[in-house]
């Protein structure tokens, strides 16, 4: 049967490197390698010349190498362990590429932040305690900011807690420490010429302080006012320009709008068109089954009131009936004649009736068939069921002539009639250890109808 080649592997499989070979613990062969990286193969590719690499090269043509998944299942089944120091994980290297490889609790990974090397169950206590770069919320104004920025922030925090150096209160905040001590009575400053030698305090100091910081403010405002004027200015003309390319996007989107109905209209058609289809060749396959279905049964009916029935797999199937999934099986159906009546045998693998547990039951089934308006009725022919002895030494026999008055025998109403044979055919002693009745795990059942009469 011709098997399909193998697709090349993905981009992103044949990008990654070969397994690292410690990963193999001393158990390591040559012919495990890969002829560039020398790593252990992943996705191994294999070149005309015979060598092995690990995915298709560059230079090397599809019609030139060609996945070679014999070694690819043989590397995946050598046990590995895993290569992060501390971690005990052991199995195969195809458990340790799906379910291990990446997921390590111990193995060594760059933090995003400061770029610190860290176990990878150590991220959340690094990044929560250790990382420099981490990002905390001021207890006082709760803003965010970077911990080596600590200090810095502490020194510009509106909601810090000051204390005033003329009443001792505490607990001011900095945006509120320049209104307090205009106000408070105790605050005393320098005066403004202790430069040059005064060495008085006044209450005026905090006053000038703050008549100095509005105008430093007016000067700020002053200048981010002549920014934003020509920040404006500039908006202008983004906007000008921004409005000609709405316009021009509102008719191409007209346009595109108009061609999408159109494609939709399209896609609706074909879509039909392939439901249409869909259901056409979904009943020709049925067609084909029930065509396929009758040939096979054609194939294995006979015509002369002779047949054997091959029963293959019996342990597997003798261990359904006994667990009760399959307790009796149907043979295909055999004919007494072209146009004569139509017969089956049902076998039951682990016994029926009187016979359940202790003997294999086999019993005849009279058949509905399209000649049955031609032929006499009840049936009346001898009936001979035989379980072959393989060595053509015993055969197990049982025959019986049908009981007239049994439903078993007259006109079928419906697919067949109600079996009728033996419940006590064969004990299952005589299958068990070694016999000739079974050989290659296959049995076979023979039926014989006596054609004398018809």
């Amino acid at each position: 049967m011709a098997t399909q080649e193998p697709s090349p592997p993905s981009s992103m499989e044949s990008n990654k490197p070969g397994f690292p070979k410690k990963i193999l613990g001393n158990k390591l062969e040559d012919k495990h390698l890969c002829n560039c990286c020398h790593n252990i193969l992943r996705r191994p590719f294999q070149a005309q010349c015979g060598h092995r690499t690990k995915g298709p090269k560059a230079k090397i043509s599809t019609l030139e190498a060609f996945p070679d998944n014999a070694v690819r299942r043989e590397v995946e089944s050598l046990p590995a362990v895993c290569i992060n120091e501390s971690c005990s994980w052991k199995g195969s290297i195809k458990e340790y590429e799906m379910n291990h490889e990446g997921k390590c609790e111990f193995m060594i990974i760059p933090c995003p932040s400061c770029k610190e090397r860290i176990r990878f169950n150590e991220q959340e206590r690094h990044n929560e305690r250790e990382c420099p770069e981490r990002t905390l919320n001021c207890k006082y104004c709760k803003e965010p900011f970077h911990f080596k920025n600590i200090k810095a922030h502490d020194e510009i925090c509106p909601k810090y807690p000051m204390i005033c150096e003329g009443c001792a209160k505490k607990k001011i905040p900095r945006e509120k420490y320049v209104d307090h001590i205009k106000f408070c009575s105790k605050f005393r400053t320098p005066c403004r010429f202790h430069v040059v030698g005064c060495d008085m305090s006044v209450m005026g100091a905090a006053l000038e302080l703050q008549l100095h910081s509005e105008k430093t403010k007016v000067a700020e405002l002053g200048r981010r006012c002549t920014e934003l004027e020509v920040k404006a200015g500039t908006f202008e003309n983004v906007v000008c320009v921004l409005n000609r390319e709405v316009e021009r996007f509102a008719t191409t989107m007209e346009a595109s709008n108009r061609q999408h109905k159109l494609d939709q209209d399209k896609i609706e058609a074909l879509s039909n068109k392939v439901r249409q289809l869909e259901r056409t060749v979904g009943l020709k396959d049925l067609t084909v089954a029930e065509m396929e279905g009758r040939l096979r049964e054609m194939s294995a009916t006979t015509f002369d009131g002779v047949f054997i029935w091959r029963i293959s797999d019996f342990a597997k199937k003798r261990q359904d009936a006994i667990a009760g999934r399959a307790p009796a099986m149907f043979s295909p159906a055999f004919y007494t004649s072209k146009y004569g009546y139509k017969m089956c045998l049902r076998i039951y693998l682990n016994g029926d009736g009187t016979g359940r547990g202790s003997h294999l039951s086999l019993f005849f089934v009279v058949m509905r068939g399209l000649s049955d308006a031609l032929l006499k009725w009840p049936f009346n022919q001898k009936v001979t069921l035989m379980l072959l002895d393989q060595s053509n030494r015993e055969h197990i026999i049982d025959a019986f002539r049908p009981d007239v008055t049994s439903s078993s025998f007259q006109r079928p109403v419906s697919e067949m009639n109600i079996a009728s044979g033996c419940p006590l055919f064969c004990p299952l002693s005589k299958l068990d250890g070694k016999n000739t009745y079974i050989r290659d795990d296959t049995i076979f059942i023979k039926a014989i109808v006596d054609l004398t009469g018809l």
